[in-house]
């Protein structure tokens, strides 16, 4: 990766190895936001980065990454993020442990890197620095996957937690996804709209609730675009794709698409990821299929 570089879009975040544990089977694979998002991205046409680091077991990921074209920024970590994710017959359901956790993102790492939009995965609490996201807003707008600031680890248990000060750190966010039980957390209220609402009166600009299978919502501007999802063929794994869901939307906004179209495109990227074992790998016009083909669920 060429320094400064300008991106369309750019990730940081950690890569993880995941053991993922459903009632059908049992394997081991590299995760973490930043390794499903940029597969999303990488047959995509942008200007893409990661940002990412690398300990002793995510090497091999790296090379992947590398070998798929995306631009990857490697950082010196002693450990790779281990989680284990165990799903039961729901699949809109795990239970999460962390098994091992790696060196935190600080600011002076990510001074070199330049793009229009920056999403930010951070996986636990501490993952990328919160003085990160105002050095990231004054270079271009920032997009947060607010669930790592959500989990604490103890011991190797995943513990939900509230973010402190997020008030304080909101008003730098541009797109801002939560999942429906994130959503509780930050704001109190199980109603999805009106908990999107005061996430938009606490400064973020376009608040993203993702709600599994029954599709996403999205709250800018004092205006709710509900989303509908897409009926998958068959439901393999669910692994990532919230962060596919994502990379689809920030695509799409980053070119220019209008939020309802931004969102459909996230959805049908979801369903395709959600029928195969691992990443999303397609192109557009795999996704553009979908759109035209298939069912939304009511």
């Amino acid at each position: 990766m060429s320094h400064p570089a300008l991106f369309d879009l750019c990730c940081v975040g950690h890569l993880t190895l995941d053991r993922v544990i459903t009632p059908k089977s049992s394997v081991e694979m590299a995760g973490g936001t930043s390794w499903y998002f940029s597969h999303a991205l990488s047959r995509m046409p942008l200007r893409y980065g990661l940002v990412t680091a690398a300990g002793d077991l995510a090497g091999d990921a790296v090379h992947v990454l590398q070998n798929i074209g995306i631009a990857v920024r490697t950082l010196d970590a002693a450990h790779t993020v281990v989680f284990e994710n165990r799903y039961g017959h729901n699949p809109d359901h795990r239970t999460q442990k962390v098994l091992q956790e790696a060196t935190p993102f600080n600011t002076a790492q990510l001074e070199g890197i330049n793009a229009k939009v920056f999403h930010l995965g951070p996986l636990v609490a501490g993952d990328i620095s919160e003085a990160a996201i105002a050095l990231l807003a004054a270079k271009g707008r920032v997009s947060l996957d607010v669930q790592g600031y959500l989990r604490k680890v103890v011991g190797e248990k995943v513990v939900p937690i509230d973010w402190s000060t997020k008030q304080r750190w909101l008003p730098f966010i541009h797109y801002l996804k939560v999942s429906e039980e994130e959503l509780e957390v930050l704001t109190g209220t199980t109603d999805v709209e009106a908990g999107a609402r005061i996430l938009c009166r606490w400064g973020v600009q376009e608040a993203i609730v993702t709600l599994g299978s029954k599709g996403s919502l999205v709250c800018a501007d004092e205006v709710l675009y509900a989303i509908p999802a897409y009926a998958p063929a068959h439901t393999i794994d669910t692994t990532g794709c919230g962060d596919t869901y994502m990379a689809g939307y920030l695509y799409q906004r980053v070119r220019g698409a209008a939020i309802p179209e931004a969102g459909r495109f996230a959805a049908a990227m979801a369903t395709l990821k959600i029928e195969v074992s691992g990443p999303f790998s397609g192109e557009e016009a795999s996704v553009r299929a979908v759109m035209e083909q298939q069912v939304l669920v009511s």
